[in-house]
């Protein structure tokens, strides 16, 4: 591996107050990329300075709600802006909310979950891929799940699916621009305990059985039988989204400990 990558790279990093949004913007750092972080914590501005520290060339951040267009928009603009280019995108808002079966769900909670999930996503690929087609060149890695085939996460599990499927249409769409669209596909990830829950609800004894259910599941599908580490997984991010992967578009590349989804 190379260790300058992202040199005379820029690259937006979503989501990455923390976890794996966090491991990916520290790992670009430190290969020298010029980095522009959104989240809507305040917290991003810590990781910008552990960034900085890092080796990073340079560092912006924008604090924007990714599930509206217009916050998307503008954070590419913000980046444009500054940098006069985006190099690459990486796409890592999302996570699931809620854990239960299907028909307990609520008709907002399965919105909440699409919302979360799936439109930062498609926003922020929107929004980039003209100034990306203008300059006939870019590297997306949107950020999916192998809970596309996993226990009491359907509305997740619905927009991670609906993430590799707008992955591989985007890599047909813009390969004659020079942009590559993947994906990658994380399994059980152990962020520790969250500064910024996903769900703030006191949880139930039965919502207590069926989140242990994911747990049960996840580590009896990985052939690892361990949860990965976020820098597990931005390894693999990091790989799509630079140019060692140069003739890799359109793949969704699971990160399970051997759980393809």
């Amino acid at each position: 591996m190379r260790p300058e990558r992202f040199e005379n790279k820029v690259a937006i990093v979503t989501g990455a107050a923390q976890g794996i949004g966090r491991a990916v913007a520290l790992q670009m750092a430190a290969e020298k990329a010029s980095l522009l972080l959104v989240d809507r914590s305040d917290i991003v501005h810590e990781v910008a300075q552990e960034a900085e520290a890092k080796g990073a060339a340079d560092v912006r951040v924008v604090t924007a709600d990714l599930e509206r267009y217009p916050e998307c928009c503008r954070a590419v603009d913000a980046c444009i802006e500054h940098f006069g280019r985006v190099d690459v995108l990486i796409n890592n808002v999302g996570g699931t909310i809620w854990a239960k079966p299907y028909e307990a769900y609520e008709e907002e909670q399965i919105e909440a979950e699409i919302r979360r999930s799936l439109f930062p996503t498609l926003w922020c690929c929107h929004a980039v891929l003209k100034p990306m087609q203008a300059q006939q060149a870019g590297a997306i890695v949107n950020v999916s799940s192998i809970a596309t085939r996993g226990l009491n996460r359907v509305p997740y599990g619905a927009a991670k699916g609906g993430v590799n499927a707008m992955t591989a249409c985007m890599a047909f769409e813009n390969a004659r621009h020079g942009i590559r669209v993947n994906a990658v596909a994380p399994g059980g990830t152990d962020v520790g305990e969250r500064r910024i829950p996903r769900n703030t609800e006191t949880q139930s004894e039965q919502e207590k059985v069926w989140y242990q259910t994911i747990v049960d599941q996840t580590l009896d599908s990985s052939l690892m039988k361990r949860y990965s580490q976020p820098d597990e997984q931005a390894h693999a991010i990091l790989f799509l989204a630079s140019d060692d992967a140069s003739y890799i578009t359109g793949s969704v590349l699971p990160v399970g400990g051997g759980d393809q989804g």
